[in-house]
C-alpha cells in the first residue's frame, strides 16, 4: 500500500528507522501480557473486540514497530494481519515523508505527547485511492501506542462538493470572487518565488562563471555555466519550468446590462450572463494553457467578469485575448427565440507580478476598465501609468481642495483687457492660481473642474470674487485720477445652482465699495446658453444691479444667436481659435476674418461690446482693429501679472495695438 502526504513532500528526516526500530527484536503475541485489573475473560473479549473491530488498527511498540493488527487493517494494506507484525508502522502509511509529521509521530512513540492525528491519501488495495484520517494514542496501562485509520473519503469528497459550491456561481458555474483572489494570490505568490529563485540561479551562475579555469573541458570552460549569447532566462527556462514571472488581466464589464433585466427580466439576463460565460471560456481555452492548466475565467459579480493570464508573454498576448473576446460578444446571442447583441468593456493589465498585489493589479484594472467606459464603451484600454499617475494626481488634489481656500494657497494674478481703438487699459481679468506645496504653481484648468465636480467651487469662487473686487477697489483709491478699471471674475454655473450669487456679489460690492458697473462675470458659453429658470433669474438681477455679463469663449458651444438676444449679456468674449486664425499674416484665411467680422457686426446691432482673447501679435490687433473689434487681450499686451505689476501699466502710455 502507498500513500501521499497531504502537502509539499519534504526529504526524510536525518534520523534513519533503521537506527530506531530493530526490525529483528521478537515481541510476545499482543494480549498474552498479563492486565491489571483484566480478567482472562475480559482480555478475550478485548482481543476479539480489537480484531473484528470496522476501524482499521494496529497496536505498535515505542519502535515504531507493529506488534498487531486487526483484520480491518489487513484488508485496507491488501495484506494478512499477522503477516504485518514487525513491520515499520510508519512506511505502512506513510509517516516518514515529511518532516514535521515524522516528529509528532516519534514525540507520541516516546511518550511525549499524548496523541498525534494526520490526514494522508493512501492507495487502498483494490486500487482506488482513499483519504484516512491516521490517528496515534497511547495504549492506557502499556508502553505501547494505537495506531488507527479511519476512512474519510466520503467526507473530503463533501467537503470538496461544499467548496466547489462556495467558490463557483451559481448562474454561469464559473469560479465567483472568492476563488478569483484564491487563484491570483497564489499566481502572485509563486511569481515572486519565481523572481527569488532566479536571482539565485543568477547568482550561482556568477561564481561558476567567475570561478571556471581551463581544464580538462578545455577553452569551454567549466561544465554547466552558462555559454555565450545564454542568457540566465533561457538557461532557467532550459530546466522547463517554461515560467515568465508576469500575470495578465483582462477585466471586463457588459455594457447596458441593465437595460436587459430592466426590460426582458433576469431570467433573460441569467442566461444572457451564462451565454457570455461560455464565450469567454472558449476565448481563453483557445488562448493557450499555463503551468496551471487555462487562463481562469471567472464572475467577479453582476456583470463584471475577469480573464487571469497567468505567467503571460507580454501586453501583445493580453491584446489579442481582449480583441478576441470583443469579437465574440459582438456576434448576436440566440437565447430561446430572442436574439440580443451586447458589447464589453476591457480593462487591460500586463505586469512582472514580482512586487505586485491583488489589490493593486484589481485598482489598477478597474481604473483601465473605467477609462473604456469613459473612451466610449465597446472596446479595450490597456493600463497606462502616465494616465493613472495624471488620475492620482487629480485625486490628490481633489483631497485638498477646500483646506487648501482655508490655508490661503490660492493666489489672484490679473492679464489686462486693452482697448484697441487707443491702447487703454480698460480693466483686467482676474486669473487664480493655486500655490500648491507638493506640485508647485497651477494653472486654473489644472484644479477648476475639479472644484466644479466636487462643489469646493463655490467657496473658491466667493473667495476670488471678494479679493479681485477688493483689489480692484484699492487700484481705484491708490489711482483716483485715473479712469477706474473693471474687473472681471470667471464664474461658474454651479455657483449658481448652489449658492445665492445675487446675494454674495451685493454683499461683497458693498463690503468693500466697488461699484457694480466695474465688476464684470464671465460665464461660458455653453453655461449661459443652457440657461433657464434660477440661472436665468440671477443673470437678470446681477445686470439689472449693473454688473456686467459677458460671454466666455464665445463660438465654442451651443452658438445659439436667438437666444442670444433674450439674456442680459453685455459683453461677448471671442475664443481665441477664431483669433489664431488671424496668425499666418501671408496667407490669411478670409473665412476666418469674415466669421469674426459677421459675430463682431452683429454683437454691435444687439448692443454688445466684444472683447477677442489670445491676441498674440500687431498683426492680429490691426485685423481685430479694422473688423471692429471692442477690447483685445492677450500675450501681446501682458500675461497675467500679480496684482503690484498692474499700476505700471494705469495711466502709462497706450499699449500697442
Amino acid at each position: 500500500m502507498s500513500g501521499t502526504p497531504e502537502g509539499p513532500v519534504h526529504p526524510e528526516p536525518p534520523e534513519t528507522r533503521a537506527a530506531e526500530s530493530s526490525l529483528t527484536e521478537r515481541h510476545p503475541p499482543y494480549g498474552s501480557e498479563p492486565r491489571v485489573g483484566c480478567s482472562p475473560s475480559e482480555l478475550r473479549d478485548y482481543r476479539a473486540a480489537f480484531r473484528v473491530a470496522q476501524l482499521a488498527m494496529a497496536v505498535i511498540d515505542q519502535d515504531g514497530v507493529v506488534v498487531a493488527a486487526n483484520d480491518s487493517f489487513g484488508t485496507l494494506l491488501g495484506a494478512e494481519p499477522e503477516a504485518l507484525r514487525e513491520q515499520a508502522a510508519a512506511d505502512l502509511v506513510d509517516l516518514a515523508s515529511d518532516g514535521r509529521t515524522w516528529h509528532a509521530y516519534r514525540e507520541v512513540l516516546r511518550g511525549r505527547r499524548s496523541r498525534f492525528r494526520c490526514t494522508r491519501r493512501l492507495k487502498h488495495a483494490d486500487g482506488r485511492s482513499l483519504w484516512a484520517e491516521v490517528t496515534v494514542a497511547p495504549v492506557p496501562d502499556s508502553r505501547r501506542v494505537l495506531l488507527s485509520i479511519a476512512d474519510i473519503s466520503d467526507r473530503r469528497e463533501l467537503q470538496a462538493r461544499l467548496r466547489h459550491l462556495q467558490m463557483h456561481d451559481p448562474v454561469t458555474r464559473l469560479p465567483n470572487r472568492a476563488l478569483f483572489f484564491e487563484r491570483l494570490s497564489a499566481a502572485l505568490e509563486a511569481s515572486a518565488q519565481d523572481a527569488a529563485d532566479l536571482a539565485s540561479a543568477a547568482a550561482i551562475a556568477g561564481t561558476a562563471s567567475a570561478s571556471a579555469t581551463v581544464g580538462p573541458l578545455g577553452a569551454a570552460g567549466a561544465a554547466g555555466a552558462v555559454g555565450p549569447g545564454e542568457t540566465i532566462s533561457s538557461s532557467y527556462e532550459s530546466y522547463g519550468y517554461g515560467r515568465t514571472g508576469r500575470i495578465g488581466l483582462c477585466y471586463l464589464d457588459l455594457d447596458g446590462f441593465k437595460a436587459v433585466n430592466d426590460t426582458l427580466g433576469h431570467r433573460v439576463g441569467d442566461r444572457l450572463l451564462a451565454a457570455v460565460a461560455a464565450r469567454l471560456t472558449e476565448c481563453a481555452d483557445s488562448d493557450g494553457y499555463t503551468r496551471s492548466g487555462g487562463h481562469l475565467v471567472a464572475r467577479l459579480g453582476g456583470d463584471e467578469f475577469a480573464i487571469l493570464v497567468e505567467d503571460s508573454t507580454g501586453t501583445e498576448q493580453l491584446a489579442d485575448l481582449a480583441r478576441s473576446v470583443l469579437g465574440a460578444l459582438q456576434r448576436p446571442f440566440d437565447l430561446g427565440g430572442q436574439r440580443l447583441s451586447v458589447s464589453a468593456s476591457i480593462g487591460v493589465v500586463e505586469r512582472s507580478g514580482s512586487g505586485t498585489t491583488a489589490t493593486a493589479l484589481m485598482q489598477d484594472a478597474d481604473t483601465t476598465l473605467y477609462w473604456a467606459k469613459a473612451d466610449g464603451k465597446a472596446r479595450w484600454t490597456l493600463f497606462d501609468p502616465e494616465r493613472n499617475a495624471h488620475r492620482m494626481t487629480r485625486q490628490a488634489l481633489s483631497s485638498t481642495l477646500r483646506p487648501a481656500v482655508e490655508r490661503g494657497e490660492f493666489a489672484l494674478e490679473y492679464q489686462p483687457l486693452v482697448d484697441l481703438a487707443d491702447g487703454a487699459v480698460r480693466g483686467v481679468e482676474a486669473l487664480v492660481r493655486w500655490n500648491h506645496p507638493q506640485f508647485g504653481v497651477l494653472p486654473p484648468n489644472r484644479f477648476v473642474g475639479i472644484a466644479e465636480e466636487d462643489g469646493s467651487i463655490v467657496e473658491l469662487g466667493r473667495w476670488v470674487l471678494r479679493t479681485s473686487c477688493r483689489q480692484a477697489r484699492q487700484w481705484q483709491k491708490d489711482h483716483p485720477r485715473e479712469r477706474p478699471i473693471f474687473v472681471s471674475v470667471n464664474v461658474a454655473v454651479r455657483q449658481v445652482w448652489d449658492s445665492d450669487l445675487v446675494a454674495d456679489v451685493a454683499g461683497i460690492l458693498a463690503e468693500t465699495g466697488l461699484a457694480p458697473h466695474l465688476l464684470q462675470l464671465e460665464l461660458t458659453e455653453s453655461a449661459v446658453m443652457g440657461s433657464a429658470g434660477r440661472p436665468l433669474q440671477a443673470l437678470q438681477a446681477l445686470s439689472d444691479m449693473g454688473v456686467r455679463i459677458a460671454i466666455d469663449d464665445f463660438g465654442t458651444g451651443y452658438s445659439n444667436l436667438a437666444y442670444l438676444s433674450r439674456l442680459p449679456v453685455s459683453v461677448l468674449k471671442l475664443d481665441g481659435s477664431f483669433v489664431r486664425g488671424f496668425q499666418d499674416e501671408e496667407h490669411a484665411n478670409p473665412a476666418d476674418e469674415l466669421i469674426v467680422e459677421a459675430l463682431v457686426q452683429l454683437a454691435h446691432r444687439l448692443g454688445l461690446t466684444v472683447t477677442a482673447e489670445c491676441v498674440e501679435t500687431s498683426g492680429q490687433a490691426s485685423r481685430l482693429r479694422r473688423i471692429g473689434c471692442d477690447t483685445g487681450q492677450g500675450w501681446l499686451y501682458s500675461r497675467a501679472v500679480a496684482p503690484d505689476r498692474i499700476p505700471e501699466l494705469i495711466g502709462t502710455e497706450p499699449l500697442p495695438v
